[in-house]
């Protein structure tokens, strides 16, 4: 053959010259065959059957005998052929391991690999991809082997491992991705990182990296490839505001949010201008925004959610930033108009913002029709604001709009069809008014919209009185909100039957929803939350079938009858069960309390009886039975609610002591047991065992006896204590004056809770607990503003002797009842120092003595009794004692006097009526005048006395002066007798001169 192609063919200038025809068509098959052989393991893999080589499947089995596979998601390495295992991969022509991925499925929890990573995964040489993320390697450190592991381009360790980052990683010199994210993993030295020099995606968000000061940024500045970052939540807390050299000028996402960086924003991040995101979300960044910003003219998505003291003028140069499709400026302190920022962005001539989130500012002003330009807009959140003024018809221009929420601004006006006009693409629409009632819905009965919504928020707007056609016609809605909507409406039953399969929230609360529910339904939807409070429906407890209902809120309505015994069967997962004001009576049904997950139950205001149940389950946070007629004692068994935050049982028929098994309820916040029967001493352990927690004591109105023990006094949060209409004897303890709680003072400590913060813990998100104090001389409800209330009440018992002077220290005291005792001695002469006391109630006891002048400082009062005590001297007056002019304050102190009362204090001035307390002056300066006056009188005489014989004693005595003095009378009579003629003499010439 060689022969043939030799006298076939030869060279000239370089080119090949073929003579014969059978040449060429020997030479087209011989190529021919040679490049199908080449192409055929890129088209037909399958067919040349490559397996992998023997080393390095002993090696994967190996690897495999060392770990745990629960789900046995390895059961396909068998076989001969490891290149078709499972997360094995192999390369086409040489069968060797390049790739293993071991990643668990998210979808399938419980299937996490564990166990041990063994190093023979080292006998796999060309393995450039390995991914073990999401499994559960607990408490074992990233294996040092794996920085021997040379040809490694992509490395997934995610949520997998624990201990220490040690530096072997750096080895790593031709990786490519390394991905730590989630790992319980904490590091002291970041060095290694240069060893990383082909790295560009570098995930180590949630490693612990508060050891590094501000040497964390050094570290990833030797980085240059870099072009992604993530340091999300690393307890990152100092970040260098100056950096000389910006080093990773590739870098495109920057995320450094969830730490706790506490400055300005450092200028060294607007000079990586290739940055398209840059995310600082939750962290405690402060100031306005720098203008510098504008350098990063790529950004497409900028992050600055909840950075609370972030603020000043929303910069309008954000407009600048012409390829910004994502701005998150929510939850901060930003303040001016949205008009300005709007404004801005319309100028960019291909404007590309999707989503603007404004949340949660000071942001001002109204809405101008402008907005509709921003025609790419996706998402607009600018609720809990300061908005006013109408909405304008341009919003209906964004026909790109998913999500729209205004929700609390103060809007005003009327919402018609314009307002929705090509808002095709609306899934979520929120919106709501803070001044109620004030935005109205004005759209014609037969209207349909354009839209098909997942989810509806309308809250203090006036939607009814007809329950809305429009909304009816809306099929794919899963989450439905029309709170306080004015709507007096039949409940739409057949309309909530049909979503019943998708709706994860029903909140139709405050409205007067009317008539009976649908007393069958079946809810299937993930956590579905059902509020129907605040009605006037009635019937029978509907019997709902919901597996993962959370919240079951049906409290302030006309509902009759038992609650179902099998309740806690058909809603299994109950979260918070609120039945709050209706007309239910029965028992409650032991089904609710096997609830494993119930932490909220309030059946308070119905007619509940029976006894307490004996067998609670330990999930309870709130417990709240108050104004029932329950019976029997308070069972031992509900000591075992160790996590009892609420327990509130008063207004029943309880008897009985208190048990002891109470105290290991550690946890507790408020007990209210007034109102009973119950008996026996106040424990000492709830001032030892509740120190740390309890702000609200109430035992009012029992039958408790003994004395109040003094342990109470360490309770260093107590704000309210309510031991009135009891049997208690013995002194009023003088270490009251120990609750730092009721001093307003720097040192004292603050509440570890308040009905402000307790909302943010899931159980108090749907509760509002409303209590009955006895302030201001009657019962006031107090519900949101309950933490505002500071009262001491120990009135309608049997205590004696004096006030303790060490409550006058208790400055923050709004309420001070110790009336119907026995209580003698004077009223503390400092007792104007409680100068917030707006109710003061000493009536009804033995005191005596005058009544301080300082209790005219008392500028908040508004319940002032003094009446039935023996006190004496004038009635102070001044500031707000002048309006509290109520003469049965002061009645039954017969020796008190002065205004009000009619009875006269001596001195006072009867001849016109008015007093020196009439003049406006107080009782010490009237007293003081009176003592002046006398003193005068006694004075004149003694002093007349002294002048007289002074003058007239001399002149008998002294010869000489007694002549001298007449001689000057005479004088003197004479000259005036001279004048007086002279005087005369001229009045007669003047009206002789004029008569002639």
């Amino acid at each position: 053959m060689l022969r043939f192609l030799e006298t076939n063919m030869h060279s000239n200038s370089g080119f090949i010259t073929i003579r014969h025809p059978t040449m060429l068509f020997l030479l087209l098959w011989l190529f021919g065959s040679s490049y199908l052989e080449t192409i055929k393991p890129c088209l037909c893999s399958q067919e040349l059957n490559v397996k992998c080589i023997k080393a390095e499947r002993d090696a994967l089995l190996t690897f495999k005998d060392a770990l745990t596979d629960p789900s046995d998601r390895l059961s396909s390495w068998v076989g001969d052929d490891c290149c078709k295992w499972r997360g094995v991969g192999c390369e086409n022509r040489t069968g060797h391991v390049f790739k293993l991925n071991l990643k668990n499925p998210v979808d399938e929890m419980g299937s996490e690999l564990g166990g041990e990573v063994n190093p023979s995964l080292l006998r796999l040489k060309f393995l450039n991809y390995l991914d073990l993320s999401l499994n559960d390697f607990r408490g074992t450190r990233i294996p040092k082997f794996l920085g021997s592991l040379h040809s490694l381009r992509y490395l997934n360790l995610s949520s997998s491992f624990s201990g220490e980052l040690l530096p072997h990683l750096g080895n790593l010199s031709h990786l490519r991705y390394l991905d730590l994210y989630g790992c319980s993993l904490h590091a002291g030295n970041l060095q290694w990182l240069s060893g990383l020099s082909s790295l560009k995606h570098l995930n180590m968000g949630g490693v612990n990296l508060n050891t590094m000061g501000a040497d964390w940024l050094p570290a990833f500045n030797m980085l240059p490839s870099l072009v992604e970052l993530h340091l999300h939540e690393c307890s990152l807390q100092s970040i260098p505001l100056a950096l000389p050299l910006v080093n990773f000028t590739s870098l495109s996402v920057l995320d450094m949010s969830s730490n706790v960086f506490n400055s300005s924003l450092p200028h060294w991040l607007f000079n990586i201008t290739s940055l398209t995101k840059l995310d600082l979300n939750s962290n405690s960044f402060h100031g306005a925004i720098p203008s510098e910003i504008v350098n990063l003219k790529f950004l497409e998505d900028l992050d600055l959610y909840y950075n609370i003291h972030m603020g000043g003028q929303i910069p309008r140069l954000l407009g600048n930033l012409c390829k910004l499709k994502v701005l998150d400026l929510s939850v901060n302190n930003f303040s001016g108009e949205i008009n300005e920022l709007v404004d801005s962005f319309s100028s960019c001539p291909n404007n590309s913002l999707v989503s603007l989130n404004l949340a949660q500012n000071q942001v001002e002003g109204n809405l101008h029709d402008s907005l509709g330009s921003l025609s790419s807009l996706q998402e607009l959140d600018i609720s809990y604001n300061q908005m006013n003024g109408t909405i304008p018809q341009s919003i209906g221009q964004l026909s790109q709009l998913v999500s729209l929420s205004l929700t609390s601004n103060s809007w005003e006006g009327v919402l018609t069809e314009a307002h929705f006009l090509n808002l095709t693409r609306l899934k979520n629409f929120w919106i709501g008014t803070t001044l109620k009632k004030s935005l109205r819905f004005n759209v014609s009965h037969g209207w349909i919209p354009p839209f098909h919504l997942k989810s509806i928020r309308l809250q203090n707007c006036q939607v009814g009185p007809k329950f809305p056609a429009w909304l009816q016609s809306q099929r794919d809605l899963q989450h439905i909100t029309l709170s306080s909507t004015g709507i007096s409406d039949i409940v739409p039953g057949d309309w909530i039957s049909n979503l019943s399969s998708q709706i994860h929230v029903l909140d139709l609360s405050d409205n007067q929803f009317r008539g009976k529910l649908p007393q069958f339904l079946r809810f299937t939807g993930p956590e579905v939350f059902i509020e129907l409070n605040s009605n006037f429906l009635e019937g029978p407890f509907p019997l709902w079938f919901c597996d993962n209902c959370v919240v079951l809120r049906l409290d302030g309505n006309l509902f009759s009858g038992n609650i179902p015994p099998n309740l806690g069967e058909i809603m299994p997962n109950l979260f918070s069960l609120f039945l709050s004001s209706n007309f239910l009576n029965g028992s409650i049904p032991q089904s609710i309390l096997k609830l494993d997950h119930l932490e909220s139950l309030a059946l308070r205001d119905n007619q509940l009886s029976g006894t307490l149940p004996q067998i609670w389950g330990n999930s309870l946070g709130i417990l709240d039975l108050a104004n029932n007629s329950f019976s029997g004692t308070i069972p031992q068994s509900m000591g075992n609610l160790q996590g009892l935050m609420l327990l509130l049982l008063s207004d029943n028929h309880l008897e009985g002591e208190l048990p002891s098994s109470l105290q290991n309820c550690t946890e507790l916040i408020m007990l209210d047991l007034g109102g009973n029967n119950l008996s026996g001493h106040i424990p000492p352990w709830i001032g030892e065992n509740l120190v740390d927690t309890l702000m609200i004591l109430r035992l009012r109105s029992n039958k408790f006896s003994g004395e109040i023990p003094p342990q109470l006094c360490g309770l260093i949060y107590l704000h309210i204590l309510d031991l009135a209409q009891n049997n208690l004897t013995g002194f009023v303890p003088k270490c009251l004056g120990n609750l730092t709680s009721l001093v307003y003072d720097d040192s004292s400590p603050h509440y570890p809770y308040t009905m402000t913060n307790l909302a943010e813990i899931d159980i108090w998100a749907h509760y509002r607990k409303k209590m009955m104090i006895v302030a201001k001389g009657t019962d006031l409800e107090y519900s949101s503003t309950l933490d505002f209330v500071n009262s001491i009440d120990l009135s309608q018992n049997h205590l004696n002797g004096g006030i303790p002077r060490q409550i006058t220290s208790l400055t923050a005291l709004g309420t001070l009842n110790l009336s119907m005792n026995h209580l003698t001695g004077s009223i503390p002469e400092k007792i104007g120092n409680l100068r917030w006391l707006e109710t003061l109630d000493l009536s009804n006891n033995s005191l005596s003595g005058p009544i301080p002048q300082s209790i005219s400082s008392l500028t908040s009062l508004a319940h002032f009794n003094l009446s039935h005590n023996n006190l004496v001297g004038r009635i102070p007056s001044g500031n707000q004692l002048q309006t509290l002019d109520d003469s049965s304050i002061y009645e039954g102190n017969p020796l008190l006097c002065g205004v009000p009362l009619p009875k006269k204090c001596p001195g006072d001035d009867t001849s016109n009526g008015k007093t020196p307390t009439d003049a406006g002056t107080d009782g010490d300066g009237d007293d003081e005048k009176d003592s002046e006056m006398l003193w005068f009188y006694v004075g004149i005489g003694p002093g007349f006395a002294v002048g007289f014989w002074v003058v007239c004693g001399t002149l008998l005595v002294k010869k000489t002066w007694r002549y001298a003095y007449f001689q000057l009378v005479d004088d003197i009579r004479d000259w005036i007798t001279l004048l007086i003629a002279l005087k005369v003499a001229a009045l007669r010439r003047k009206f002789g001169f004029e008569q002639n």
